[in-house]
């Protein structure tokens, strides 16, 4: 598989443009692409997010203990550096971003420490942002080597 990384394509159900088009343009600062009456494309740190309208999510997500944190099953976000992390960090405490995990650095000291974040969007989509100190890292098979 080649190194060269390739941007990606979600499809997140929402269930109000508007408030989507509110939260990941000005809240998130994703730059907006093609619209419809049904979706809207999101450049998310260069992927492709594209919210479709869709019912409301009705069952709470699953979770999973992470380093002794309850994390949302299913989530998605993306891996930013260390310093593009802090920073998205402020802006999204700067919009009143109620956060469900709050950033933190987690496996201090082992090889995959990382900053990570959780949030939901106003759908409810439970997105998780991080950044690893060592990106190198990012697909070991051992958190301890």
């Amino acid at each position: 598989m080649s190194n060269t990384i390739q941007p990606f394509h979600l499809a997140a159900p929402v269930d109000d443009l508007a408030a989507a088009r509110h939260f990941y343009g000005t809240v998130l600062g994703c730059p907006e692409g093609r619209t419809d009456t049904e979706w809207i494309d999101f450049n998310l740190f260069g992927h492709q997010l594209v919210a479709h309208l869709a019912p409301k999510k009705e069952a709470p997500d699953h979770r999973n203990e992470v380093d002794g944190k309850h994390v949302p099953v299913p989530h998605f976000g993306v891996v930013l550096e260390w310093e593009q992390f802090n920073k998205f960090a402020e802006r999204l405490r700067r919009h009143g971003v109620k956060f469900e995990i709050e950033p933190y650095v987690r496996f201090v000291g082992l090889p995959g420490e990382q900053n990570t974040m959780f949030f939901y969007d106003p759908a409810g989509n439970a997105l998780e942002f991080k950044a690893f100190r060592d990106v190198s890292r990012l697909f070991a098979k051992s958190l301890n080597g």
